[in-house]
């Protein structure tokens, strides 16, 4: 599994015009899920990013949790993480999972998430999103479970 962190004042998602999830202070999550991810993977993820320390303290440090912060999660599926680029002009996303895996261990991660106390929003799997944020920073972070 790989996602991309970014530490937001705020993130929205739009699908077909309408807001479909917004949150305030917190982390707007880009979640891709290959063939091989499944629930140890994505608990490794919930994990980890449920722990990140990565809002500053009183003293300016990166210190902080989401928790400790009352933040949020905006979680959008993003198949495209798993681009190979190596040939030509045009990626392949061969190495992304199959749809309806994909799916259930997206919905599984946000699942994760939940059930260590944090309040997730999220975008719908496979559809067309409009994602805006602000991010705090910049901080931007890359995680793959294959690293973790």
């Amino acid at each position: 599994m790989k996602t991309v962190i970014q530490r937001v004042t705020r993130a929205s998602v739009t699908i077909d015009g309408e807001v479909h999830g917004r949150i305030g202070n917190g982390f707007l999550v880009l979640a891709g899920i290959c063939d091989q991810d499944g629930e140890a993977q994505v608990e490794k993820m919930a994990a980890k990013i449920a722990g990140m320390r990565i809002f500053e303290d009183e003293a300016g440090k990166m210190n902080l949790s989401l928790a400790q912060v009352g933040g949020e999660v905006l979680s959008i599926s993003q198949f495209t993480l798993y681009a190979d680029c190596k040939k030509g002009n045009r990626p392949s996303f061969d190495k992304a999972g199959k749809p309806d895996h994909a799916k259930k261990m997206y919905l599984y991660f946000n699942e994760a998430l939940r059930s260590r106390g944090i309040h997730v929003e999220e975008g719908i799997f496979g559809a067309d999103m409009k994602v805006e944020l602000l991010n705090d920073g910049p901080v931007t972070i890359c995680l793959n479970t294959d690293e973790l």
